[in-house]
């Protein structure tokens, strides 16, 4: 949807470094640059799993069918292809929902074989059910449902002892493992960095430490691990390096220090942790996750993270593939008119902040007089703007010029639904946006999307007031946390009925 606080528009667009970064140290610097990329993740094994048990338990079903019911009805009867598809998409959905795609799981199959049994059982239970209520049991082999759900069993339970094994040596050799760093380095983190070292199955990697105090006063640093920098240039840090977790190692006795901590890291796509190995307070168990024996405090967690993310891909693949073959005639057209009524380019690129921050360069239709552009976004678009073109104002109002962003969806720099990216110099009431709004940068732990829910929800268009741009945060924070897919497709319906109503844009 178009906003209207970013109308800079620019060819091929301007450059300068995202807004609260600061230069790391070369060490950091360093470290930041050999993590960037990962073998294996844990939603690449969720991937692996679900594929793995969807095909084998479709596959058991079909060759228990072709053994014992073919010889007696000849080819595959039609009314077993429902049971054969739906039976294994509702165990792995059921799975997934008690967190049997986690790497907990997978390093303690036998903890789990129990409950994915259960849950087969269930789900066979309930089609059994649904056959009795439709009088439609006598139509499928009694041999043939025993025999799918003992070999559906022991196809799960195999699946998960492979994997398991796989992932013990993943670990060891370093394909698989948490890149994690330590904030603080004092007595705390010693005692948490020995006993993780003392976990056989322990998959934390520590990169480093960041601490306000100098090596001699962080004993942390005598355990090997390089001081990377003070514990304000570890938000630089997390945008350079793919980190999945920070460790805060501090006593609960410095509540100022960690409030103040975690004003600045909850801004970061990455889970924070806070180590309670060494604190004589309990919480009950559900507050801690583990790694062995060694308890962890969950204080925030990556928003649509691991199999979540996998999900919201695959849904921006099919939407926008099928958008932009609806939507080619309309955009063929829109590009003609302004190739007509305009000189320019039709499409412009302009750089906006994406995910974790970083400049991503998103397309556009070009909306205004190539000669009156605003490179720097430093001017925000008003009614009757005299910079917009007769096509612009059109384009703009129903947000036309937007639909080359599909494109981006494709690339994967845009995800259809999540926060609106912004424009670099965006202002409201004369001041940056992360200058008016504390914690703005949280609203980039998610891939900006083209349409959100504040954008449907009527905060849409210009931001030239404080309020403005606190509502459409407020409502981009409300998305993050609540995200799921039926959410997202809500979202997409209900755009182009605002679009109708909608009057912000400019």
């Amino acid at each position: 949807m178009t906003s209207s606080n970013a109308p800079a528009e620019n060819e091929p667009g301007t450059k300068r470094p995202a807004a609260g970064r600061s230069a790391l140290n070369l060490a950091a610097a360093r470290v930041a640059a050999n993590l960037k990329y990962r073998p294996v993740s844990a939603g690449f094994l969720a991937i692996l799993l679900r594929l793995a048990d969807f095909t084998a338990l479709v596959g058991l079903g079909t060759l228990i069918h072709n053994f014992w019911v073919t010889p007696t009805e000849g080819e595959l009867a039609l009314r077993y292809l429902l049971p054969l598809i739906l039976l294994p998409l509702f165990t792995i959905s059921l799975i997934g929902t008690f967190k049997g795609y986690t790497l907990p799981a997978y390093r303690h199959p036998l903890k789990h074989i129990g409950r994915v049994a259960g849950l087969w059982a269930v789900v066979f239970a309930c089609f059994t059910l649904v056959a009795f209520f439709l009088k439609i049991g006598d139509d499928f082999s009694r041999l043939w449902l025993g025999a799918w759900f003992f070999l559906g069993f022991i196809a799960l339970a195999a699946a998960r002892v492979v994997l398991a094994r796989l992932v013990r040596v993943w670990t060891r050799v370093g394909l698989l493992e948490r890149r994690a760093v330590l904030v603080g380095g004092g007595p705390e983190a010693v005692s948490l960095i020995r006993a993780l070292d003392a976990e056989p199955e322990n998959d934390i990697r520590i990169c480093g430490i960041f601490d306000d105090r100098g090596g001699d006063r962080a004993p942390a640093i005598q355990e090997g691990y390089p001081l990377l920098g003070r514990i304000d240039e570890l938000v630089e840090f997390g945008r350079q390096a793919q980190i999945d977790l920070l460790i805060i190692a501090l006593p609960l006795t410095a509540e100022n220090r960690l409030l103040e901590m975690l004003k600045q890291l909850w801004v970061l796509p990455v889970d924070i942790r806070m180590a309670a190995n060494t604190t004589r307070l309990r919480f009950r168990p559900r507050s801690y996750s583990f790694i062995g024996s060694v308890p962890f405090l969950d204080l925030f967690d990556r928003p649509i993270a691991g199999w979540d993310s996998v999900v919201k891909r695959m849904f921006d693949i099919v939407f926008a593939s099928l958008a932009l073959i609806a939507l080619s005639p309309v955009m063929l057209a829109v590009a003609a008119a302004i190739k007509l009524d305009s000189r320019g380019p039709v499409l412009f690129r302009q750089d906006r902040y994406g995910f974790n921050n970083e400049l991503i360069k998103v397309f556009k239709f070009r909306s205004m007089y190539v000669d009156q552009v605003d490179l720097n976004a430093v001017k925000l678009v008003s009614r009757d703007d005299p910079r917009v073109t007769r096509v612009g104002r059109f384009i703009r109002k129903t947000s036309l010029d937007e639909l080359p962003q599909l494109f981006n969806v494709l690339k994967g720099n845009l995800s259809l639904v999540g926060p609106r990216p912004h424009a670099l110099q965006a202002k409201a009431a004369d001041q940056l946006y992360e200058q008016v709004v504390d914690g703005y940068f949280a609203r980039h732990r998610v891939k900006p999307g083209i349409t959100g829910w504040a954008q449907v929800n009527g905060w849409r268009g210009e931001t030239d007031t404080q309020e403005k741009l606190e509502r459409r945060v407020e409502h981009d924070q409300f998305y993050i946390e609540n995200w799921s897919v039926l959410f997202d497709l809500y979202i997409l319906l209900l755009t182009p009925i605002r679009l109708v109503t909608g009057e912000n844009a400019y």
